[in-house]
């Protein structure tokens, strides 16, 4: 291969990433390179090794600015080209057909310059291959550029000089909705990250509490305070940390959270305040929506939207809630959105559910309940052999009857329906989840279950979709019943095998 890029044409022109990156680029570099630099100057002093970090940062900051300087792109001859480095060079080229996502991010590093991060997502993606190997990433470009490279990649089309064709607006964020943000919980993440990196930085130092002045005064008056009243001032100290913490996340990552409908049958999403994030989703990938209501949240009468559509990434960091339609609102304001982003007069999971048999139920109290004891039991030998407090056990033996509700709930909330063209499945209690797919998008049929499930006369239904997770299960549903409901989702892809049973 050349290592050569091919010359400038009008059709097929060859473009570069945005010189203005260069002014950031080095100062993250070595931001990044900061703890090798300064461990190498600290712990090197007169043996020499600060010339080996400075080496390392130095590197970094090449290797950087090499990649703003060589990294080129275009689009042409059905595909999108890409082309990077110096020694070693890289080329990939992506087939437009192939395309199925493209996600603009603007951090506030690109921010600064008005540019923009494009993710250009083929929608394949698996362990094997590793997180970057199905998307290509433009990191630096201008805003103006990203519109383009959005509309020519996801509808074949060049911008043109006319204003674009107006916008539908399916959904925009009430700041009132902010209220929501406590029960999300996603302070509590904060939180446990900020205690485990203080706990690990301390332990690497060989810092222990009792040597701390300020904590060592804080522990002593511990000691002659009641155990209930520490207990109950915790609880509350933490919720309310908790709760700023969410609130400030959810201010941060749904601010000026806007859903509408592009004339192309494109769902567009965009949210963020200091990073702002555009996704869009094709319409003909949709394959049905989930409605995702954790305890806290649903005690609060709140909800969040996700997509189940063809080519969107969820895992973490950059592709962390691609498919969100919208973020926790109102649980009514959810279906509704539900039913106008799958184009229905109502959502299909409010629809009334069929119960599941009652030995399901007693799986889920068996596994409640027996998990909370199996946990007593291994707190209670280690009470016994004094390497804990024998409390510990009896708050763990006390959660019982939390294990019983727990276990109901997840019960009452089981159930299965199909509705048109829809197949509806509901489970879950501390993270419930409803979820409404197409049945045209179903691409088989898997029955399973296992020894437990053979006993009580239980199957596990999944219906794989090319979208997703891959695949959505009615969990111990009845073995007639489920088998019905297969037929009924996935016609004419059962019947032979439920002849060849008759016929045995």
């Amino acid at each position: 291969m050349s290592t050569e890029a091919p010359p400038d044409t009008e059709a097929g022109r060859w473009h570069r990433l945005d010189r203005r990156m260069l002014l950031i680029r080095p100062v993250l570099d070595v931001v990044k390179s900061l703890p090798v630099l300064i461990g190498t100057v600290i712990l090197g002093r007169g043996n020499g090794w600060e010339w080996f970090g400075l080496g390392v940062t130095a590197l970094t900051v090449l290797v950087g600015v090499s990649h703003v300087l060589t990294s080129r792109y275009r689009i042409a001859d059905g595909q999108v080209e890409w082309t990077t480095g110096l020694l070693l060079r890289k080329h990939r080229a992506i087939p437009l057909n192939r395309i199925r996502t493209v996600d603009v991010t603007s951090e506030p590093k690109h921010r600064l310059f008005s540019l923009s991060a494009v993710r250009i997502g083929t929608g394949r993606h698996s362990v094997a291959q590793g997180s970057g190997d199905d998307q290509l990433v433009l990191d630096a470009v201008s805003q103006t550029e990203a519109h383009r490279l959005r509309t020519v990649l996801l509808h074949r089309k060049e911008v043109t000089e006319t204003a674009p064709p107006p916008e539908q607006v399916v959904a925009e964020v009430d700041r009132k909705w902010v209220r929501y943000a406590p029960f999300t919980l996603s302070g509590l993440a904060v939180v446990g990250a900020v205690f485990a990196a203080v706990w690990h930085f301390a332990h690497q130092l060989d810092i222990a509490p009792e040597n701390v002045g300020p904590l060592r005064d804080l522990l002593d008056d511990l000691a002659n305070t009641a155990l209930w009243l520490i207990v109950v001032v915790a609880a509350a100290g933490l919720l309310v940390v908790v709760s700023l913490l969410s609130v400030g996340g959810y201010v941060l990552s749904f601010w000026n959270f806007k859903l509408t409908r592009e004339s192309e049958g494109t769902l567009h999403v965009r949210r963020g305040l200091i990073t702002t994030r555009s996704v869009s989703i094709e319409e003909e990938r949709l394959r049905g929506v989930e409605v995702k209501e954790p305890l806290p949240l649903r005690i609060a009468g709140g909800a969040r939207l996700t997509a189940i559509a063809g080519g969107l990434r969820e895992g973490k960091g950059g592709d962390k809630g691609g498919g969100l339609l919208l973020p926790p609102a109102p649980v009514g304001r959810v279906h509704e959105v539900a039913a106008e982003v799958l184009r229905e007069n109502f959502d299909p999971a409010t629809v009334p559910l069929n119960r599941h048999p009652r030995r399901a139920l007693t799986r889920r109290l068996t596994r409640a309940i027996g998990g909370v004891l199996l946990l007593t039991a291994a707190l209670s030998g280690l009470a016994w052999i004094g390497f804990l407090p024998s409390w510990m056990w009896q708050v763990a033996l006390g959660l019982v009857p939390f294990a019983v509700l727990v276990g109901w709930d997840r019960y009452r909330n089981l159930g299965h329906a199909i509705v048109g063209r829809y197949l509806v499945s509901r489970s879950g209690s501390l993270a419930r989840a409803t979820v409404a797919i197409r049945r045209e998008g179903v691409t088989g049929i898997v029955v399973s279950r296992s020894f437990f499930q053979r006993r009580a006369g239980l199957i596990t239904v999944t219906a794989p979709i090319a979208a997703g997770r891959g695949g959505y299960q009615v969990v111990d549903v009845g073995e007639s019943a489920g088998l019905a409901m297969a037929e009924r989702a996935a016609p004419g892809l059962l019947t032979p095998f439920l002849r060849r049973d008759a016929q045995r």
